[in-house]
Formats: structure tokens, C-alpha cells, sequence
């Protein structure tokens, strides 16, 4: 991509280095809170049938909130303020809706990784058009196709009939998509 083609900034739009840290900073907490929220579900559903799936999203969570670790490092990005709040707030998220059932927790993962699949997106694209971050580029849509397929087991193992399923998910994706404004802001 020449410089001509790289996307125009408008005024009050992110410079380049600032945006890249919004996204490490917002993708850190967000797969950190992940981790919580696959914690609270195992704390309750310690012997369900389900467990074996649980475990294998939420070692990926794990894997994806290690890289973010690294990337805050090497980028010397400051974390979120709030992650002592996503430390509570995502397990008691997982908590909460692992109480209702196993299918509600299901429920509650569908809707964490809708928004963030559109969230991932969003910055592919958005890196797409800057076209000098492949590798960053090419972490985060790995990291969105495999939440893709923790919305698909969820899905499979009966989100949708989760008693209150509808407002359930709408819950669970504003509180998502809240979490993600505030940790890009603060």
C-alpha cells in the first residue's frame, strides 16, 4: 500500500500509534475478562457434562490473553484501569449465568462472542487499511475465528433454549459492548 492509499485521518481521529495501543489495551482486557467469565462458569459447573468444553474455550482465552500480555509488553501499552473491575465483574458474569443452567451460560457465551466477533472485525479491517500490521492483523483474526467456534459449541449445546434467552442476550452484549467502550476510554 502507498502512502497515498493509507487511510485519510480526519481531525480528532486516533493517530496510528494511538489507535494500535486502544486496540491492545481494549483486546487485553477483553480476553482477560474472558478468562474470568470461563472461571465463574467452571467454579459452578465444576462436574457438568459440559466441562470438557468450558476447559478447551477457556484454555484458549488463556492462550489469546498470554499474547495480549506479551503484546502489551513489547508495545509498553498501559493496561486498562479497570481491570480490577473485569476481574470481578467477568466472573460473576460467568457465576451469574452458570447459576441459571447450563444453557444459560451457553447463552451468556453466544452473546460475549457475537460482539466479539464484530469487534475483531472491526479492527481487521481497520488494520487491513493501514496495511503495515500483518502480523497484528493476522493474531486478531485468528483470535476471532475461534471465538466464531465458541459461539458455535455454545449454540450447539442449547444456548437458544436457555429460559429468557433473547433478554438474556441482550444483557450480555450491551454489558459487552459497554466493557469495550470504557476500556478503550479508560
Amino acid at each position: 500500500m502507498t502512502e497515498h492509499t493509507r487511510p485519510h485521518r480526519m481531525p480528532g481521529d486516533l493517530s496510528k500509534e494511538d489507535m494500535l495501543e486502544q486496540m491492545i489495551r481494549v483486546d487485553h482486557a477483553g480476553e482477560y475478562g474472558a478468562v474470568r467469565i470461563y472461571e465463574g462458569q467452571l467454579a459452578v459447573l465444576g462436574n457438568s457434562k459440559d466441562r470438557p468444553d468450558i476447559e478447551h474455550m477457556a484454555e484458549q482465552e488463556r492462550v489469546h490473553l498470554a499474547k495480549f500480555n506479551e503484546l502489551i509488553q513489547a508495545n509498553r501499552v498501559r493496561p486498562t484501569a479497570l481491570m480490577p473491575l473485569w476481574h470481578v465483574a467477568g466472573f460473576a458474569l460467568g457465576a451469574g449465568s452458570a447459576l441459571m443452567g447450563e444453557k444459560a451460560a451457553h447463552a451468556c457465551t453466544v452473546a460475549v462472542e457475537e460482539v466479539i466477533d464484530e469487534h475483531y472485525a472491526e479492527q481487521v479491517s481497520a488494520l487491513d487499511a493501514e496495511g503495515d500490521q500483518q502480523e497484528l492483523r493476522d493474531t486478531f483474526e485468528a483470535f476471532r475465528l475461534e471465538e466464531l467456534e465458541h459461539r458455535e459449541t455454545a449454540l450447539e449445546k442449547g444456548a437458544e433454549e436457555a429460559p429468557g434467552y433473547e433478554a438474556l442476550k441482550l444483557a450480555v452484549k450491551t454489558s459487552s459492548k459497554l466493557a469495550i467502550w470504557l476500556s478503550k476510554k479508560i
